[in-house]
């Protein structure tokens, strides 16, 4: 069993000032494999002092040195990117070839879209050629709080750290307490990458604790938080108080639009989208809307497919899904799942308890609801579990209709031949982000949503702006540069 009860805070790992120890569970196994310490609000404050300590220089450094710290972050991970595979795999029951191939890899990815994106800002230039004594300067905003969540680790972990770092803010990490490991061993990454003493910190902890200190914090002057839009909620107000900057990546319950012109695996691909990582992942096509003449035949195709998808152990190699992180979360999947059966929607894959031949583990069969109403608890509610929700439609404008008609706003999906009908509906669509046939978003672009989503844009240039302030400089001397 691994223990791990420090804190890396000031540029060490130091023990907590009031020790808390709390387990962390093998979802595959319900086994505890590891134990961590919760911060307090103490341990909060010493690691907001640091950051705050080490703010002005880390701010004043040359952005060509602040590069190069980052760059050594990468290198410390492809030295040691299979113990954070293995570690995530562990943590939050990624079966570990995903682990390997997608969860851990977030990071080499991202970083090098920063990278990239960092190689084009423009720190301080003119306004325009009509003030050309008036500049437009970049500035980091200070102090961050950054508090990510289990599902994909070591993605929001990057997406929040690098960028911070890159923009010449100091910050202080809260990851989830379900999954811990991977974000600790992050933290020595950074430590043997060079990165200065008090610029990163990490505390463990959980929302009401260490969560609700950093948001309400006077010494940090942004949040910047990806989980649920409940406790985005509770963040916001938390932070209200001190007026800092709050960016945040809720949740989502994503439409996929495929009409009946779509390719031959664009059913398969909504089904196999929307299982894996079992299902828990903020932008995952779990409404799959179906043109009417379609609509039988997309049902069987969904049904067979998720049939054939296979459920297993994190540690074991493969193509197949892992668990759910926890029991909460197992319970409340079987609740929505009973929900679904109860409001009359037609059950056509998996259903309720632990799939075919387990008895222990917080596994979810993956599951498939056809003839689903607008309005439903299971059309309206974010699952965050492997569970499709299938639904027809008439016409466009229907299908646009129920799309919208949610309080989320995150990722939408479209499925079709006519590129005209396309483009018009990724236009329609009420989504910061609109995937079609199957293409994903370019390098470095932004990650976020709209309405009860959240409105953070995560990634490349974007992911950098949201660390800065801008500030207007007139009466620029020209002639002294």
């Amino acid at each position: 069993m691994i223990e791990k009860r420090e804190f890396y805070i000031d540029g060490t790992w130091v023990a907590p000032l009031e020790p808390q120890d709390c387990p962390v569970i093998d979802p595959s196994t319900e086994e505890v494999c590891a134990v961590i310490s919760l911060g307090s609000e103490a341990d909060t404050d010493r690691a907001v002092a640091a950051a705050k300590a080490a703010f002005p220089a880390w701010a004043a450094t040359d952005p060509a040195q602040r590069r190069k710290v980052v760059e050594g972050i990468l290198e410390q991970y492809y030295l040691r990117k299979e113990e954070m595979a293995q570690a995530i795999s562990l943590e939050m029951g990624a079966p570990i070839d995903m682990s390997r191939d997608d969860q851990a890899e977030c990071l080499p990815w991202h970083l090098k879209n920063f990278l990239k994106a960092f190689d084009q800002m423009e720190w301080i230039r003119p306004l325009g050629p009509h003030a050309p004594d008036t500049m437009i300067a970049l500035e980091p905003i200070g102090v961050v709080g950054l508090i990510t969540p289990w599902n994909w680790p070591m993605n929001q972990v990057t997406l929040k750290v690098i960028p911070a770092l890159l923009a010449g803010c100091t910050c202080v990490l809260k990851p989830s307490e379900e999954a811990p490991l991977s974000s600790m061993l992050f933290a020595e990454f950074c430590h043997d990458a060079g990165v200065p003493p008090g610029v990163f910190n990490l505390v463990n902890g959980d929302g009401a604790g260490v969560g609700t200190r950093l948001s309400s914090h006077p010494d940090v002057e942004m949040i910047s938080f990806t989980g649920s839009t409940r406790a985005g909620r509770a963040i916001s107000k938390a932070a209200a108080e001190t007026l800092k900057r709050v960016t945040l990546e809720l949740g989502g319950k994503g439409a996929n639009l495929v009409f009946a012109d779509a390719d031959a695996r664009a059913v398969e691909r909504g089904v196999r989208h929307m299982m894996n990582n079992s299902g828990q992942s903020c932008n995952a096509p779990s409404r799959m809307l179906v043109e009417r003449s379609f609509y039988d035949r997309a049902v069987e195709i969904a049904a067979e497919v998720a049939n054939g998808i296979k459920v297993g152990p994190a540690s074991e190699p493969g193509r197949h899904i892992g668990p759910v992180v926890n029991k909460r979360q197992w319970e409340q999947i079987q609740a929505y799942i009973q929900k679904g059966i109860d409001e009359g929607a037609r059950l056509v894959a998996g259903g309720l308890g632990l799939p075919e031949g387990m008895n222990k583990g917080f596994y979810v069969r993956p599951t498939v609801f056809a003839d689903v109403k607008p309005g439903m608890t299971i059309e309206r509610e974010e699952i965050f579990g492997p569970v499709l929700c299938m639904m027809p439609f008439d016409s466009e404008e229907e299908a646009v209709r129920i799309a919208n008609d949610t309080p989320y706003g995150l990722t939408n999906y479209v499925q079709s031949a006519d590129g005209a009908r396309r483009n018009r509906l990724a236009r329609q669509l009420r989504a910061g982000m609109v995937e079609m046939n199957g293409k994903s978003r370019g390098a470095g672009a932004p990650f976020g949503g709209v309405k009860a989503s959240g409105r953070a844009r995560e990634g490349g240039v974007w992911g950098i702006e949201e660390f800065l302030e801008v500030k207007a400089i007139s009466g620029w001397d020209v002639a002294a540069e």
